[in-house]
């Protein structure tokens, strides 16, 4: 659990976190701004178009991501009703968060790799924040595309499917809270993450 770090090792506690949800703040942003872009201002309306991590953290969802290893952020709002395609439109909006956190990591990689190994204290917290930032937005992008209700990737199926199928497809997302719950209580949700993870760090030229 992070929050045991807060005791045993303070500075990496913060590192983390920071990282963490930093990561977690910038995804919505996106999630908000191909919205804004799409003809909705519902999100920012409600003050979501910004980076600041108070407008996007849920505090129940980040007490569990302290105390339990995962949570979540608050979804960004979004009226299917001031887009002109909603179908389409959705779609673009919920592969927008997830694909935000890939081209973080990719220039989190960037960066890592022209800095380097080098030396000084604030290069070495620096570069330790670069790697974890890279870590969880792989992470959140890999997890977010997860074809299981709630998250991105069920809209994402949902609009690249024909509309027939696209109905019936929307009609299991009640069951997707209940899926996600049976990956995480049986670790299933790590062993289906962390070779993934894995294979986009390698790619981006970072050790994992």
């Amino acid at each position: 659990m992070l929050f045991n770090l807060l005791f045993s090792n303070p500075i990496l506690f913060v590192l983390l976190v920071s990282a963490l949800i930093l990561s977690l703040s910038l995804h919505e942003l996106a999630h908000a701004f191909v919205a804004y872009k799409l003809g909705d201002s519902t999100a920012k309306l409600s003050g979501r178009l910004t980076p600041n991590p108070l407008a996007h953290l849920d505090p129940m969802g980040t007490l569990l991501l302290l105390f339990a290893g995962f949570g979540w952020a608050k979804p960004v709002p979004v009226n299917s009703l001031n887009l002109s395609d909603p179908k389409r439109d959705l779609a673009l909006i919920s592969v927008a968060g997830p694909l935000s956190n890939f081209i973080l990591a990719a220039l989190a990689a960037l960066l890592l790799n022209l800095v380097g190994s080098s030396s000084g204290v604030f290069l070495g917290l620096f570069t330790s924040f670069l790697y974890y930032f890279a870590f969880y937005n792989v992470g959140l992008g890999i997890f977010n595309l997860l074809p299981i209700s709630p998250l991105d990737g069920f809209k994402v199926v949902s609009g690249i499917l024909p509309k027939n199928l696209s109905y019936q497809w929307e009609q299991l997302a009640s069951y997707g809270i209940f899926i996600l719950m049976f990956l995480v209580f049986t670790n299933s949700l790590e062993r289906i993450l962390f070779p993934l993870m894995g294979l986009f760090l390698r790619l981006f030229g970072i050790s994992f």
